[in-house]
């Protein structure tokens, strides 16, 4: 977070002097994402998700421990102190300040979420009562300095983040710390900050609850706490939301329009390593007269390489009425509600935005690029298409391609041999009956899962790329089969080999790679 206030908050958290015994505890009733599904159906587990917990509830009537814990840290509902007792240490968890007891009753002071690691890691993430973010609205009612658990924006940074073991992680704004809780399983050192001093004491409880190591924990805004120290990776879900005001700041930037973002981004490539990569999520304004995507290769810092994606576009109205539910505004009174959504639209208007932009930010430090012995590669694209996650390996990927195709010119490109990607399809196009297809597509069921339209060259060509034969030597097989000039079919190929390879449909056989 960037501001905040932690008036009306309890005074007290939990700590984590018997976290590992209560993270016993909590594996042996199965209170993991596994067990969740099973006990309570998918149903009920999804309707969890948005925030909704009538099905849930009524799948916890009885007494297993496995129930009460649900009840207890999901559903923040009392349970009997013999059922709390049956179910967890309690002594410990009472001295520690996990849960509290009011005459019969026990209550949860956080909720305590399971969650899958990547490679079936049963983790915890620790946040505020109610703070697990679904779909129900009405958050930013609460008060300012809320710690909020695990959603879609946190574990979609967390797919698309790359996962070679790297010796320095920074996660700034680190929340309930869930990217550091994922760096703290490749990176020696992890170092999480946030201006929120609750939010670090969080932190501090969902790597303990998990059984991960302990990061570095500083408070602070942006890069203020990390002074000079630079890292091999840099991951950020900032608080990007694009408001007037600025007035709940777990969400709101609390610069203007999408100041903060900018900045982020702008400043953190002198924060990495060479070759490190920091990776984003943002809002960015659609301003009249602008063209996105020049507005956001001006964020780009200078001696860096860039893939920036953008995967949803709302008007301003969309964007005012999703964000007014978030806060609660539109279950308060009509008037007050016509008046907030008529300053957000005053803002937008004085701004001359017309459009909110949501997507990723991935930038890449390039001794090279920054020597100027070659040219950045910054890619900004719409990609509004259902992908497959994990993305990591597919993001680190694209970059290693563009340092491929950079390195090559067309005489180099059609000496190397190329694999076609895993999944690859080929689509015919054309009308039933017709002898020939009107064009040919080739599409992938993984990653990004892109089509691209070829031509029977291009499709021949992948078709036959395994990694035994040059590109060249598999143009003059073509040529004679087609009866066409293979000098001209040299010169005119490379450009759509290109193509194929910066998309992720061929891949270059270096030295020592299998084919």
């Amino acid at each position: 977070m960037v501001r905040v206030s932690t008036t009306s908050l309890p005074p007290r958290l939990p700590v984590s002097a018997h976290a590992a015994r209560l993270r016993e505890t909590l594996l042996a009733a199965d209170f993991t994402a596994d067990g969740l599904l099973d006990l309570l159906g998918a149903p009920a587990y999804a309707a969890l998700a948005r925030s909704e917990t009538v099905p849930a509830l009524r799948a916890t009537r009885g007494d297993s421990p496995l129930e009460t814990l649900v009840r207890l840290f999901l559903l923040q509902r009392a349970v009997t102190y013999d059922q709390a007792a049956a179910a967890l240490p309690l002594d410990e968890a009472l001295d520690d300040g996990w849960v509290v007891r009011e005459d019969d009753a026990v209550l949860a002071t956080v909720d305590i979420r399971p969650y899958g690691g990547p490679d079936g890691e049963d983790w915890f993430i620790v946040s505020d009562l109610g703070c697990a973010v679904g779909g129900a609205g009405g958050i930013g009612k609460k008060a300012e300095g809320v710690v909020l658990g695990v959603g879609g924006a946190s574990t979609t940074l967390a797919g698309i983040t790359i996962r070679t073991p790297v010796s320095s992680a920074l996660d700034l704004g680190t929340g309930s710390g869930i990217q550091a809780l994922h760096a703290a399983q490749h990176a020696t050192l992890v170092t999480a900050t946030d201006l929120n001093p609750r939010a670090l004491d969080f932190t501090r409880l969902t790597l303990a609850l998990s059984g991960a190591r302990e990061a570095e924990l500083l408070e602070g805004s942006l890069f203020e706490p990390v002074d000079g120290d630079t890292y091999d990776l840099i991951v950020s879900n900032p608080p990007f939301v694009i408001s007037p005001g600025a007035s709940l700041t777990y969400r709101d930037g609390g610069m203007g329009g999408d100041d903060l973002c900018r900045t982020l981004v702008q400043q953190a490539g002198e924060r990495l390593n060479d070759g490190g990569y920091a990776q984003f999520l943002a809002n960015w304004q659609h301003v009249e007269g602008e063209e996105w995507q020049e507005r956001l290769r001006s964020w780009v810092p200078r001696g860096c390489d860039a893939w920036i994606v953008q995967r949803e576009v709302q008007d301003v109205t969309q964007y005012t009425e999703l964000w007014l539910r978030d806060s609660g505004d539109h279950r308060g009174d009509p008037d007050e509600y016509r008046i907030a959504y008529g300053r957000w639209l005053d803002e937008f208007e004085a701004r001359k935005t017309r459009a909110i932009g949501f997507g990723w930010i991935t930038i890449r430090r390039n001794a090279a690029v920054e020597s100027g012995a070659v040219e950045p590669s910054v890619l900004v694209e719409e990609w509004p298409h259902p992908v497959e996650q994990p993305l990591g390996d597919t993001v680190r990927a694209h970059f290693e391609r563009q340092d491929y195709l950079r390195s090559r010119d067309d005489a180099a490109l059609l000496a190397d041999r190329f694999t076609l990607a895993a999944e690859v399809m080929q689509e015919q196009v054309g009308l039933p009956g017709a002898e020939d297809p009107e064009h040919v597509v080739l599409r992938q069921n993984r990653g990004m899962r892109r089509a691209t339209k070829v031509d029977h060259v291009g499709a021949g060509f992948a078709g036959v790329c395994d990694g035994t034969l040059s590109a060249g030597r598999i143009l003059d097989a073509i040529g004679q089969l087609m009866g066409e000039d293979p000098v001209l079919l040299r010169d005119r190929t490379p450009a759509a080999i290109r193509l194929l390879v910066e998309e992720g449909f061929l891949l270059p056989v270096t030295e020592g790679s299998d084919a």
